[in-house]
C-alpha cells in the first residue's frame, strides 16, 4: 500500500513566490480609517488644530506607499555579494 494513497496533494505556492494576498494591503489602509475618523473628530471639537488632520494623511499616504513597495517583491540583496 502506498503512504499517499487517498491524501489529496499539497497546494503549490506561486512561483513568484506571492501568497496571493493581494488584499492584506487594503486591510492595513483601512486600519488607519479609525486614526483619521479620531483626527476629525478631535479637530471638530476643538481639541487639536487642523493641522493634526494632515498628520494623519501623511500617515495614511506612507502606510500606502509601504504596502504598495512592498508588494512589488524586489529581493533585496540576497543574491548581492
Amino acid at each position: 500500500m502506498n503512504s499517499h494513497e487517498g491524501h489529496e496533494p499539497t497546494p503549490q505556492k506561486p512561483a513568484d513566490g506571492h501568497s496571493g494576498h493581494a488584499g492584506h494591503g487594503w486591510m492595513m489602509i483601512a486600519c488607519c480609517i479609525p486614526m483619521l475618523a479620531i483626527a476629525v473628530a478631535l479637530v471638530a471639537t476643538g481639541v487639536v488644530g487642523v493641522g493634526f488632520i494632515f498628520v494623519a494623511l501623511v500617515c495614511t499616504a506612507l502606510m500606502a506607499m509601504m504596502m504598495r513597495g512592498k508588494s512589488h517583491g524586489g529581493g533585496g540583496d540576497a543574491g548581492r555579494r
